[in-house]
């Protein structure tokens, strides 16, 4: 330790045990990197993922989830024909929605206020209470396949109130992939002996259209500050279970005697395959727009077609493998992003990274480009 009334030459020699750091010492140039040295970051980075790219993974995982929902709804055919009593559609749409909706309600503990008694009323009745009764009228007069295109054209329906009550614009390429995945999903399920019925074709068509008003009012709409999915998902199911139960009872009477499979198959379809499932659907809607979501519609028949072969022992034609390709080809595009936007995401994380770099340098005189407008030349 140096004595306090040391001089200053004395203070300034270094000591050979110690020597302090000194101010105006410049730092040496970094030593060339060895075989042991770690890789230099990248320009830009700095260990973490860029948020772009966190948005982008997020994007993926909504579609993954939102997905999940026609893919389940592709196992109500099985389950219906083996597992549920016979000639009772009313039936299973009323133990699908109503105990499914009630059971959200009580969880949540959140009703609807103000307007939202009357809107989710409205969306009940589209996406439930007049879509289930209509979708199994359709499929009970006419042959599957008809069905299942008939509710393949769904997206055609949505593009239109699209454009026309939300006043958003319509992707090109979504519109064709709709129309691709429609016609893949025909020559999956059609058959040449195909019979049409007016009054089915008339329930299919207003049963895919009433779907379509739902998922546009649903985007519209929103839902009200601090009310979550499974909330906004159990009054729908709720208010559509209600206004299916008057019908069934009068139609069909009170609910016959049950064994193991058939209350097994209620509780698939009522857990998994609509509360489970509309949750995952309805958050895909208020997140995503709803020209891409309903392309994923057409993985429910797929579904369905995929299961009769690999559980019923239903063989695949090869024009049936080419429209199952074509169909699920579609569907997949279709969630891809807009070429134009696509181009526009890629420009500007190529300008974010260059801008965030080591060598970046701050836009001053020395660096203004050619026009003299004071920007930076990419």
């Amino acid at each position: 330790m140096p004595s306090p009334c040391a001089s200053p030459a004395s203070a300034a020699l270094p000591s050979t045990s110690e020597a302090p750091p000194s101010t105006t010492r410049h730092a040496s140039p970094p030593a060339p990197p060895g075989r042991n040295s770690p890789p230099p970051a990248r320009a830009g980075t700095d260990g973490r993922t860029p948020p772009a790219s966190r948005a982008a993974r997020s994007g993926i995982l909504l579609v993954l989830a939102t997905a999940l929902a026609p893919t389940v709804w592709g196992s109500t055919y099985l389950v219906t024909t083996e597992f549920l009593p016979p000639d009772r559609p009313l039936l299973t749409a009323l133990l699908r929605a109503l105990p499914a909706g009630l059971l959200l309600v009580a969880v949540t503990r959140a009703l609807p206020r103000n307007d939202w008694w009357w809107r989710a009323a409205v969306l009940g009745g589209l996406n439930i209470g007049m879509f289930f009764p209509l979708l199994f009228l359709s499929a009970y007069r006419l042959p599957g396949g008809v069905a299942a295109v008939l509710g393949a054209v769904q997206p055609l329906i949505v593009a239109g109130l699209t454009r026309a009550a939300l006043r958003e614009g319509v992707p090109v390429h979504r519109l064709l992939t709709g129309v691709a995945a429609a016609a893949g999903v025909s020559l999956v399920v059609l058959r040449a002996e195909a019979a049409l019925d007016l009054l089915g074709v008339a329930a299919g068509l207003v049963a895919a259209s009433g779907m379509a008003a739902g998922i546009v009012l649903t985007r519209a709409w929103g839902r009200p500050e601090g009310v979550g999915d499974l909330a906004l998902t159990g009054w729908q199911l709720t208010a559509g279970g209600l206004m299916i139960a008057p019908v069934a009872f009068t139609l069909e009477g009170p609910p016959p005697s049950m064994d193991a499979a058939a209350a097994g198959g209620y509780l698939w379809l009522g857990l998994v395959g609509t509360a489970t499932a509309y949750t995952l659907w309805f958050r895909g809607i208020a997140r995503l727009p709803a020209l891409q979501v309903s392309l994923l519609g057409a993985l429910s028949p797929l579904t369905a077609a995929l299961l009769g072969w690999a559980v019923l022992g239903q063989s695949l034609t090869p024009l049936q493998l080419g429209g199952f390709t074509l169909a699920l080809a579609a569907t997949t595009l279709g969630q891809l992003p807009p070429p134009r936007t696509a181009r526009a995401g890629r420009t500007s994380r190529t300008a974010t990274s260059k801008a965030s770099g080591p060598t970046a340098a701050a836009p001053g005189p020395s660096h203004r480009g050619r026009r003299g407008d004071g920007q930076i030349p990419t």
